[in-house]
């Protein structure tokens, strides 16, 4: 399988960063997206391994998630595609969840 992180999941993975860079340290930053990071390669050995997302099963476009801390990665299986859209701090409103 392939694997390709939209740019606005990219650029979530950056916020998280700066966040914690900010907020704790560059060590909890680089703690934490590394996590996440981590969770997003093994997706490609196990692209069935995160649920279905029950929040985006309206859209019928087959959206899954894998928790990794406090947040989502929210992809779809596209063919040999993993597609990640998002990565949603799972504390926040669900209606910003980005599809």
């Amino acid at each position: 399988m392939k694997l390709l992180v939209s740019e606005y999941a990219a650029a979530r993975l950056d916020d998280i960063w700066n966040y914690y860079a900010t907020e704790a340290s560059e060590r909890v930053a680089d703690r934490i997206t590394k996590k996440i990071v981590d969770d997003i390669d093994w997706l490609v050995d196990h692209p069935r391994g995160g649920q279905y997302e029950p929040l985006l099963d309206h859209l019928k476009m087959g959206h899954r998630c894998k928790v990794s801390g406090n947040y989502k990665i929210i992809y779809r299986i596209i063919n040999d595609l993993i597609f990640v859209s998002d990565i949603f701090d799972a504390r926040q409103d669900p209606e910003k969840m980005v599809w």
